[in-house]
């Protein structure tokens, strides 16, 4: 016996797949897509910078650190200076308890203070 998918059964189909697939959230630390960026990610440290700027960083067993934008999120490894972690592009720079984040040669984040700290 053959069996034949029609188009509209093949188009059900594919709309039923497409709508489970909005559902689906790429937020690595959990919650909604519509996620609330005012509370730090569990693990991260927030940092608040001139401007009213903020980021925060997840930093990850001491050679890396992950930094979470909103709008967008990298992974920057730490460099041999030790004070500084860097993807090639962007550069995290923390010195004296004060952390600067550049995309190339643009600071996008200056002055910037752990929160709390």
């Amino acid at each position: 016996m053959k069996h034949r998918i029609t188009r509209a059964a093949a188009l059900a189909s594919a709309t039923m797949v497409l709508s489970a697939c909005s559902s689906v959230s790429l937020w690595p630390f959990g919650g909604d897509q519509e996620r609330d960026t005012s509370r730090p990610p569990a693990g991260a440290t927030t940092y608040q910078c001139d401007n009213s700027k903020r980021f925060f960083v997840r930093y990850l067993d001491n050679d890396a650190a992950w930094v979470i934008l909103p709008d967008r999120q990298f992974r920057l490894n730490k460099a041999a200076s030790g004070s500084s972690y860097s993807n090639g592009s962007d550069t995290l720079e923390i010195k004296g308890g004060v952390a600067t984040l550049s995309d190339g040669a643009n600071v996008t984040h200056a002055n910037c203070k752990a929160a709390g700290g």
